[in-house]
C-alpha cells in the first residue's frame, strides 16, 4: 500500500489513519472540506514528505494524478449533533461522496474502503449485533439522514463491487474514542468529558440504562489496517464487545477526571439506540483482531487530550 487517498483526512478517525499509513512508509493524501475536520489534527504531517492535505468537498468531485493502492472513503458528520445540523450535507456525503470516491478507486484500480456504522442497525432488537442482523432503522427520523445514508453507502459499494469486480472493504464501527475528539462533538465521551473537566453537570439522556460499546482509537485504525490486508468484501464489525451502561460511562468519567459535577438526566432523543454491542466473531476469525485497550485504559489518555484543548 504505498500510496493512500482518505476522505475526511483531518477528521478524528481520518487524522489517525494519516498518522498509521505514515508510520508504515506509505504516501497519505488526506481530502477535507473541513466541516467538521480540523487541520490541527493533521498539522503536526502537513510538513511530511509523504503527506498531502486538500481541501476539497468529495460530493462535488476527487481526483487526483497518479497511482492510488487505497481509497478510504471517511467523510462524514458522525455524531448526532452534526449530523442534524447538516442533515443535507450528510445525505450528500454518504451518496454522491461515496459514488465520487468509488468512482475514483474504480479508475485507479484501487482497493475502496468504506467507514460505515453500527448505525446501520439503528435501534437494534438483536443483541449482539451480527452483521447478518438488517436492523431496525426509522428512515424518517432525524437520525435517519446518517443511518440511511451509511446505508445506501453500503448497498453503492457492493454494487461496484458485483458490477466492476473491485476490491472493496466495509467496516461497520462502533462507538470509538480518543484523543483529537472535538469537545463539542455531541457524543457521549467527549460530552461526559469535557462537562466534568469543566465541573459543570454531566449530561445523560434518559435513565442511563441505554448500553454503548467503545472502542479505543489504537484498537480500530489496527482493525481497519488488517481489514485492508484482508481479502474480505463483505461488512465486518469493529467494535469492542465490552458492554457499558451510559450511567457507568458517565460514572467512570467523572472517577477519572476526580470531578465534582453532578450527574443530571434529561429527555432520551428520538430514535436513541437502547442498546449498542457488536457480534465481533467474523473479525476474530478472519482478522485475527480483537481490541486490546480497556477503558480505564483509554479514558484517562482522552482526558488528558482535552485537559491541554481546555
Amino acid at each position: 500500500m504505498k500510496r493512500i487517498l482518505i476522505t475526511g483526512g483531518a477528521g478524528f478517525l481520518g487524522s489517525h489513519l494519516c498518522d498509521n499509513f505514515l508510520s508504515k512508509g506509505s504516501e497519505v493524501i488526506a481530502v477535507d472540506n473541513l466541516l467538521t475536520g480540523r487541520l490541527e489534527n493533521i498539522e503536526h504531517n502537513l510538513a511530511h514528505p509523504r503527506f498531502k492535505f486538500i481541501k476539497l468537498d468529495v460530493t462535488n468531485y476527487v481526483h487526483v494524478p497518479g497511482k492510488l493502492d487505497v481509497v478510504m472513503h471517511f467523510a462524514s458528520p458522525a455524531s448526532p449533533a452534526d449530523y442534524q445540523r447538516w442533515p443535507i450535507p450528510t445525505l450528500k456525503v454518504g451518496a454522491l461522496g461515496t459514488h465520487k470516491a468509488l468512482g475514483l478507486a474504480k479508475d485507479k484500480k484501487a482497493i475502496f474502503v468504506l467507514a460505515s456504522t453500527s448505525e446501520v442497525y439503528g435501534d437494534p432488537k438483536v443483541s449482539p449485533q451480527p452483521e447478518s442482523y438488517w436492523g431496525n432503522v426509522n428512515p424518517i427520523g432525524p437520525r435517519g439522514v446518517y443511518d440511511e445514508a451509511k446505508r445506501f453507502a453500503e448497498a453503492l459499494t457492493m454494487a461496484y463491487h458485483r458490477s466492476h469486480r473491485m476490491p472493496v472493504r466495509i467496516a461497520r464501527i462502533f462507538n470509538t474514542y480518543g484523543p483529537r475528539m472535538r469537545q463539542n462533538d455531541g457524543r457521549a465521551v467527549p460530552n461526559f468529558v469535557a462537562q466534568a473537566l469543566r465541573g459543570k453537570p454531566i449530561t445523560v439522556y434518559g435513565d442511563g440504562s441505554q448500553t454503548r460499546s467503545l472502542t479505543y482509537v489504537t484498537d480500530l485504525v489496527d482493525g481497519l489496517d488488517r481489514l485492508i490486508r484482508s481479502s474480505l468484501n463483505e461488512p465486518v464489525n469493529l467494535g469492542n464487545p465490552r458492554e457499558l451502561t451510559l450511567l457507568e460511562i458517565a460514572e467512570t468519567v467523572k472517577r477519572l477526571t476526580k470531578s465534582k459535577s453532578r450527574i443530571v438526566f434529561k429527555p432520551l432523543p428520538e430514535d436513541d439506540p437502547k442498546v449498542r454491542r457488536p457480534d465481533i466473531a467474523l473479525a476474530r476469525r478472519k482478522l485475527g483482531w480483537t481490541p486490546k485497550v480497556e477503558l480505564e485504559q483509554g479514558l484517562p489518555l482522552t482526558i488528558a487530550d482535552f485537559r491541554k484543548s481546555l
